[in-house]
């Protein structure tokens, strides 16, 4: 009879345990509750991107040219720089560019510029090969010879630029044709984009 009454016992602690795992153990979408699983009204993060990823320092490379549409006077203006992806994968880039003049072409004595943003900021998945860009317009130097700035400052010259890209490093890029004249250290930055500025 003792016998009888412990396994009743037993079987009763088994089908309820059971019962009690399945309701608490399977919740909608099949995963087991507590794993991961979030209270209700609690935000939900969305789940990883199967896009490309952002691209690195190593997956880029940039070059300069004289933009052709700038302000008048008698320094640089505006230039294009343009970002080719040299990766085999697609990569993305999103965001401003930061700006600084490299003394004497080294990037270790650089002098940033005051960035003063336009555009609105995107997302711009760039293919092997494909290319992204971002123009940098200047204070304008004004007048003939070393030129002067409209501020009073003295203008500034540098042979070469240090641009950074958000989360892709930093790249030293030059014109082919002469320095960056400047006034003031401040340069207005687009956005970076997939369209071609001029």
């Amino acid at each position: 009879m003792y016998g009888i009454g412990v396994r009743r016992v037993a079987t009763a602690l088994v089908t309820a345990s059971a019962a009690t795992l399945l309701m608490t153990a399977c919740q909608p979408g099949g995963s087991p509750a507590g794993a991961g699983s979030s209270p209700p009204g609690a935000p939900v993060k969305p789940a990883a991107s199967t896009g490309a990823k952002a691209c690195g320092v190593s997956d880029l490379n940039a070059s300069m040219r004289q933009a052709a549409v700038r302000p008048d006077g008698t320094g640089t203006g505006a230039a294009v720089v343009e970002f080719t992806n040299v990766s085999g994968k697609a990569c993305t880039v999103r965001g401003y560019p930061t700006v600084a003049g490299a003394g004497n072409g080294s990037p270790q004595k650089n002098r940033p510029l005051k960035v003063t943003t336009t555009g609105a900021a995107s997302t711009v998945k760039i293919a092997p090969g494909g290319k992204a860009w971002t123009k940098l317009t200047f204070v304008q130097v004004q007048g003939e010879a070393d030129g002067y700035c409209k501020s009073g400052a003295t203008p500034a010259g540098y042979p070469t630029l240090v641009v950074g890209v958000p989360g892709a490093g930093a790249h030293q890029v030059a014109l082919t044709d002469g320095v960056i004249a400047e006034c003031d250290d401040k340069v207005t930055v687009t956005a970076l984009s997939s369209a071609k500025p001029s």
